[in-house]
């Protein structure tokens, strides 16, 4: 018969190879009580500028999967808008394309940039975090979004300066009891989502592609004489979505610290192996010969041009 996995809270299990029960961000007193923690990183002003918090009660929402509070929504707005400017800063190259560009068309190119920047790689993010949630929702959990402020003032200053984005905006948290396997599956579903998102960005930049009358921009500023390219911004949007899929989900999918990886290893080698290797070989092959994710949607549009 196999043994409650629910034993594990006032005895150790007599099998090495039980089914463990995770207690997801949390910690046990002397006396057994389980704590939740969700200490603020935020400053005072942090509080007062963005109207977020960390103390608030942690409640099972009675509501569909799709809920979400008011407080969780402060905390995506934060983070989305700090990943979309520094985003765009990426794509102007920090405050050292002025030299480049010019103030004024620096200035010009970074308000076009972040719109743009938001379209192509704002749901990597937002739609990963998603995913960790509602599995999580799912499997009875308390599941909502937090940002981290000092990731993310950490994120603009790098962009700014050196003209790349590494960030930490933050990370679904996760309040409740869950299996090994359950753990697994909340932490493969970011991953899975940003899979998803690569293979729909397939198609969709075919169809760009052949909006674009079968050819890809040889420029790549936003700025033309009189105007701006929409070519130009309309072939980042789609190239931008399948890269930073790519990129964002094999990183998640490293077996270090706090990423996905972790979690999805310690459930089973087989499903992390797999899924790493389905992001790696793209990418290897990105770096190594002249092909690029891209050329699958132009091989598609090929098909019916």
């Amino acid at each position: 018969m196999a043994r409650d996995p629910r034993a594990d809270f006032i005895d150790d299990s007599p099998f090495p190879e039980s089914n463990t029960v995770y207690r997801v961000h949390s910690h046990q007193d002397q006396s057994g009580t389980i704590h939740v923690n969700l200490q603020s990183p935020f400053s005072a002003t942090d509080k007062t500028l963005w109207g977020v918090q960390f103390q608030q009660p942690i409640t099972h929402h009675k509501g569909d999967l799709w809920h979400f509070s008011e407080e969780e929504k402060n905390h995506l707005l934060l983070a989305t808008f700090a990943f979309t400017i520094a985003l765009g800063l990426m794509r102007v190259g920090g405050v050292l394309g002025i030299s480049f560009f010019g103030m004024n068309s620096w200035a010009l190119q970074l308000l076009l940039s972040m719109p743009v920047m938001l379209l192509a790689v704002g749901p990597a993010f937002l739609l990963h975090e998603i995913g960790h949630k509602i599995v999580a929702k799912y499997y009875g959990c308390w599941a909502e979004f937090r940002s981290d402020p000092q990731g993310l003032k950490i994120g603009v200053g790098i962009a700014a300066l050196l003209g790349f984005v590494f960030m930490a905006p933050g990370a679904v948290m996760v309040a409740g009891t869950v299996t090994r396997r359950q753990n697994g599956h909340i932490a493969i579903a970011g991953p899975l989502v940003n899979l998803s998102l690569f293979l729909i960005g397939i198609p969709l930049g075919a169809l760009v592609y052949t909006l674009l009358g079968g050819s890809v921009p040889s420029s790549t500023s936003y700025l033309v004489e009189g105007g701006f390219d929409w070519h130009v911004m309309l072939w980042d949007c789609i190239s931008f979505w399948v890269t930073a899929n790519l990129i964002l989900g094999l990183f998640n999918m490293l077996p270090f610290g706090p990423l996905d990886g972790v979690k999805v290893r310690d459930w089973s080698y087989g499903a992390w192996l797999g899924l790493t290797l389905v992001f790696t070989l793209p990418l290897v092959t990105w770096i190594f010969t002249p092909w690029s994710p891209m050329d699958l949607a132009i091989g598609l549009a090929s098909l019916w041009m």
